[in-house]
């Protein structure tokens, strides 16, 4: 081997340092840097650094300046959610969220109209219906109405019934006492030694309550003009108020059932009866008994024989 001529150690050692030079590894350290490489693998690696420093410089000029690395930004702390408000009802008027004023009788609600010829209560009591129109004078009319139940039966009858409330069909037909409950009545009335075309049937209120509650102060105070009105046109001898509602309202009392049936009341010139509702007597047939005692009373009153039974 000739002296000028490298070792196959030195020729390692001079590749191991191309590699360390074209910036791959450090993985040789050579201990002489004078090792002797031939002339020809010398101006190979200076020809391949000037390569590789070329394609830096160029690589150099058309990579973009890299942009500058922005901080994250710092996340605020987490906050607890708070549960979603729940929307406040409105605020009550006070006249819905005081408590109930004690009733007032109808006879402190205005002094008696004067009285209407006969022949002319069935158009008076027309002009009242027209008078009220489509109302929405009390919260009544907003709570699902189809339609308004005046009253129904004789404008110049005798004897007059007054229950509490329209029902739902009541308010499907428009006309007081149809269902269940208005069978019943019907019952009673001809039990009575009467027709149902011979009395006159009206409510407290006149929009049916939603789900049959029991009219509000309000409510009932409002419709109470008209109520009123129709008592003074017909001009009943004898008023047969069915239930608690009728009888506190009508007398403007606040006291139990039991402590106003059996007597005579009075309003705007008739005496009034208190009696069970029908609606009360089907939830509880056995107070039917005593139901017919009160009505046995008034017919005692008003001169009426029960209809004969047939031989």
């Amino acid at each position: 081997m000739d002296a000028t001529t490298p070792s196959p150690s030195q020729q390692l050692r001079a590749y191991v340092d191309y590699l360390r030079d074209l910036g791959i590894y450090d993985l040789y350290r050579r201990e002489n840097p004078q090792t002797l490489i031939s002339d020809a693998l010398r101006e190979s690696l200076a020809v391949a650094q000037t390569q590789k420093a070329a394609q830096s410089s160029a690589a150099a000029v058309a990579r973009p300046a890299p942009l500058p690395v922005k901080a994250p930004a710092a996340r605020p702390a987490p906050q607890q959610r708070e549960p979603p408000s729940q929307p406040e009802p409105p605020a009550l008027s006070p006249e819905l969220s005081a408590p109930m004023p004690k009733p007032v009788s109808f006879d402190a609600l205005g002094p008696i109209a004067d009285p209407v010829a006969p022949e002319l209560r069935a158009d008076a009591l027309l002009a009242l219906r027209a008078y009220i129109g489509d109302c929405t004078r009390c919260p009544l009319a907003y709570a699902g109405r189809h339609n308004i139940v005046f009253a129904d039966g004789d404008p110049n009858a005798r004897l007059m019934f007054v229950g509490e409330g329209p029902g739902a069909d009541e308010d499907a037909t428009g006309l007081p006492f149809v269902g269940k409950a208005g069978q019943l009545l019907n019952n009673m009335i001809t039990a009575m030694g009467l027709k149902r075309e011979q009395v006159y049937i009206a409510n407290i209120v006149k929009c049916r309550p939603p789900g049959n509650r029991t009219p509000e102060f309000i409510e009932a105070t409002t419709c109470s003009e008209f109520l009123v009105k129709q008592i003074d046109i017909v001009r009943p001898e004898v008023i047969v108020a069915l239930g608690a509602t009728a009888a506190t309202y009508l007398l403007g009392v606040r006291q139990s059932l039991s402590s106003l049936r059996g007597r005579w009341h009075g309003v705007r010139g008739a005496k009034v009866a208190v009696t069970y509702h029908p609606a009360f007597l089907l939830r509880d047939p056995r107070q039917k008994g005593e139901a017919w005692k009160d009505l046995q009373m008034v017919m005692k009153e008003m001169g009426l024989e029960p209809p004969k039974k047939p031989a």
